[in-house]
């Protein structure tokens, strides 16, 4: 019997993306060959991964959970939504989810290693969704927040989800905060938290609009001054009116509650991804043919 090194084991991983217990059995069962353990593979219908890897996955879902004071958001995507509606994927991204809380693991490869309700490797069940599936798959990024009361939120089937930790205040409150920031998109928690480089563009922005404009140079300063003043309004969560209560800001409405907002999270299913347009005919029969 050959021996089974590890060197071999990676080498049939970056052949067929199969997962490492799967390609250490290939290997096995095919004493050491490597063109024999692939053939194993791609008749186990294990090596799938590996061909679909390079496909755009940009739809999928963004699942949430939370217990305990801890609460997690997760997106996982696949590259259509007709996936996103399939049980067997739902249940796995909740299973992902509740990994992170439990486990809290520090990255997506981190993750990749912990083990599954399944009993084997996160890596290697994603592997397993993919053939079987037909399509690629991933975990691009998760959050996980604790606080005293925690809350998430999803919208629109998964679309969007939220994240919001708080210290004081109530469950009710830190819901409420979840649906405010679906809806208005804050990108900062406050002005403390602004990026430097962020705010130095839109300032360069403002300033190049007002010379263009014809403004006088001497009050160009106080004009971009002003927009930046608008501008923070409207990305810091804090400076936000709330959208259930126009009247009162976020501010005003932790001051209220004896809360503290530590940190909040929104992901939106894709966002920054470069898609592939296609149009619904040419999905389906993307589906079609992905199923023969």
């Amino acid at each position: 019997m050959a021996e089974i090194t590890a060197g071999m084991v990676k080498d049939l991983r970056e052949k067929t993306g199969a997962g490492m217990m799967d390609c250490k059995k290939a290997l096995n069962e095919t004493n050491g060959n490597m063109e024999e353990a692939v053939d194993y593979l791609r008749k186990k219908g294990l090596s799938a991964a590996a061909k679909k890897a390079g496909r755009v996955a940009a739809e999928g879902m963004v699942v949430a959970y939370d217990a305990n004071g801890i609460g997690v958001i997760a997106e996982i995507n696949s590259e259509t939504d007709f996936v996103a509606k399939n049980v067997e994927f739902q249940n796995f991204a909740l299973d992902i989810a509740k990994l992170v809380a439990d486990k809290d693991p520090a990255s997506v490869e981190e993750l990749l290693t912990l083990i599954t309700p399944a009993g084997i490797p996160v890596q290697e069940e994603l592997n397993h969704k993919i053939a079987k599936i037909g399509e690629n798959m991933s975990i691009r990024r998760f959050v996980r927040a604790a606080g005293n009361p925690v809350a998430t939120y999803t919208h629109m089937g998964g679309k969007i989800g939220v994240v919001v930790s708080l210290q004081g205040g109530s469950a009710d409150l830190a819901k409420d905060l979840c649906l405010h920031v679906a809806a208005a998109n804050p990108l900062f928690l406050d002005q403390n938290s602004v990026d430097a480089d962020y705010l130095a563009k839109e300032e360069e922005i403002f300033t190049a609009k007002a010379v263009e404009s014809g403004k006088p140079e001497k009050i160009i300063p106080n004009i971009v001054k002003g927009q930046v003043e608008k501008l923070l309004k409207d990305v810091c969560l804090v400076n936000q009116t709330f959208v259930k209560d126009p009247d009162k800001t976020i501010k005003q409405l932790l001051s209220e509650a004896g809360a503290t907002l530590l940190s909040f999270t929104r992901y939106q299913l894709g966002e920054g991804i470069e898609k592939k347009e296609c149009n619904f005919a040419e999905e389906v029969m993307q589906q079609v043919q992905g199923a023969r």
